[in-house]
């Protein structure tokens, strides 16, 4: 699918997803109105700026489904699977729309560009939606988004507290006293999003991931002041240099996918060298934490189900839930054999930063709250199928952790559920209410009229009552019946008649039930026994 970043908006637009607001905003009112709306929003008239603005086309299910050229939503994983398993290599090509216009130097002023703020408690605009792309001299190239907050014409901040590649390559470039490059891409397709926000092992080209998820390699273009590419697709590029300044300058707050505020952060400087920008350009504010979440989670699903398969257990469904950002909670449900429960738990709480994990049986629905509650209560016992791992790798957002000093990697709790029916107990105790003739008697055929027929056995006589308790008792001699399976074998008679020869059964002595509740004959090889007296 090789489509650009203005065709997805068209698309948008087609789809009756993204509204054009052409009359005079505000830049200041901008987050909050797309926070309100229900369609992504392109203000073509910015108070102040000669650039329109775009926000919130990731901001739902549907659009971040549509922007993977997907047809639901589930289907993302397997986008992304794509472009994991099969990569397609960059294009470098010689130039790109966004070298229209290019400013240098004095030139050189982020306040120009229609950064927007968001939260009341953000500690100034900040750039969001930029892709970025360094080099290590070891380890290559690497992709991947960060936040920017603007704090001078020239300078920015860059939010790097997280331990990551990015963050790697800074600490290694710092440590030889040198600044270390970045291309910093802003209005890009989601595809290349996808791929930087995909965290791959060191040395694993993330726009060779964005490239197979895309099915066509992504261009890229030489900057003019650093030897680095960007991408050439981008309404606007931002060259700069990470200074070897360290972490030492306070910035934020920032609005996190956590959906609360993240406190001051220490970060490194970044130093704006060029800023090439088509002459149309388009500034996408990519819109916290909404925007972020949709494409964020099937990471975890890719990364999840790689771990299960490893494991050797075999997955039904997993639900990376909203509840736990998209990032912090899982159920998982399995076709589980004895034992498997516990693997499943064990690798899943490998992944990313995953806190918590539940794992359930095929019956369940992971995406039920409802039952994944259920079966926690009704399948769990806390000392057998509840574990803790202390002392595990956290992440720096997560509010629960201590305050810990800057630079340090925190480390926190993971835990296990095993919301799965132990071994050794009878599945028959778990079986669930499931009302008789429900695939025949439909409420709003009755509600429309429907009658039913009364069968011709109505009021039968005590001679045909005893005929019927014979027939039942030969249906049952042989094999135990549910008493609605009964009902529905001789559905010929009307059911006080069923009734009645049964109680006639029951009262010559010979009806019995067998351990699982159905209808059998008193002292057969089938008949439950009692309890042994204590």
């Amino acid at each position: 699918m090789n489509e650009n970043f203005r065709e997805f908006l068209e698309r948008l637009r087609q789809e009756k997803e993204l509204l054009d607001i052409r009359q005079a905003v505000d830049i200041r009112h901008i987050a909050t109105l797309v926070d309100q709306s229900e369609h992504a929003l392109l203000f073509h008239n910015v108070i102040g700026y000669d650039m329109p603005v775009v926000s919130g086309i990731l901001r739902t299910q549907r659009r971040a489904t549509m922007s993977m050229g997907c047809s639901k939503y589930p289907e993302i994983e397997a986008r992304l699977r794509q472009g994991i398993d099969h990569p397609i290599a960059p294009r470098h090509v010689e130039t790109a729309p966004h070298k229209q216009v290019i400013k240098l130097d004095d030139e050189v002023d982020l306040f120009k560009l229609p950064i927007p703020m968001s939260s009341i408690y953000d500690g100034g605009p900040m750039i969001t939606a930029g892709v970025v792309i360094a080099r290590d001299p070891e380890y290559g190239i690497n992709s991947g988004i960060y936040r920017f907050l603007v704090k001078e014409k020239n300078l920015t901040g860059i939010d790097i507290v997280t331990p990551n590649n990015m963050r790697l390559f800074a600490q290694r470039a710092l440590e030889a006293g040198r600044p270390c490059p970045i291309s910093i891409s802003i209005g890009t397709h989601p595809f290349e999003i996808m791929g930087s926000g995909f965290r791959a092992p060191l040395g694993v080209d993330e726009m060779s991931v964005a490239g197979g998820i895309r099915g066509a390699p992504v261009e890229l273009a030489p900057c003019e002041t650093i030897d680095l590419p960007c991408i050439a697709g981008a309404e606007i590029v931002l060259e700069a240099e990470i200074l070897p300044t360290g972490w030492v300058w306070p910035e934020g707050r920032f609005g996190e996918f956590t959906r609360l505020m993240g406190g001051l952060h220490w970060n490194p400087l970044v130093r704006i060298k060029a800023i090439t920008q088509r002459r149309d350009a388009i500034y996408y504010a990519l819109h916290m934490p909404w925007e972020n979440t949709w494409l964020g989670a099937p990471t975890r699903y890719t990364a999840i189900r790689a771990a299960l398969k490893n494991a050797g257990v075999q997955v039904k469904d997993i639900n990376v839930t909203l509840g736990g950002c998209a990032m912090w909670h899982a159920v998982i449900s399995i076709r589980k054999q004895a034992g498997e429960s516990k693997n499943a738990l064990l690798a899943a709480l490998a992944v990313m930063d995953l806190k918590h994990v539940v794992v359930v049986d095929d019956d369940i629905d992971v995406f039920n709250a409802m039952d994944v509650e259920w079966a926690i209560a009704t399948r769990v016992q806390g000392d057998r199928d509840v574990f803790v791992i202390p002392g595990a790798r956290a992440k720096p957002l997560d509010p629960s952790l201590p305050v810990m000093p800057s630079g340090v990697v925190p480390t926190g709790a993971k835990v296990g559920i095993d919301a799965t029916i132990g071994e050794g107990i009878p599945h028959e105790r778990f079986e669930r209410i499931a009302y008789a003739y429900a695939d025949r008697a439909r409420i709003g055929d009755y509600v429309g009229g429907k009658a039913d027929e009364a069968p011709p056995t109505v009021n039968a006589s005590a001679g045909k009552i005893n005929d019927l308790a014979q027939k039942i008792h030969a249906l049952i001699e042989t094999e135990p019946r549910y008493y609605s399976e009964i009902a529905e074998q001789f559905s010929d008679y009307d059911f006080q008649s069923i009734a009645r020869a049964l109680g006639k059964l029951h009262t010559d002595e010979k009806l019995w039930q067998d351990p699982r509740g159905r209808m059998c004959i008193r002292g057969s090889a089938f008949a439950a026994k009692p309890p042994v007296k204590a």
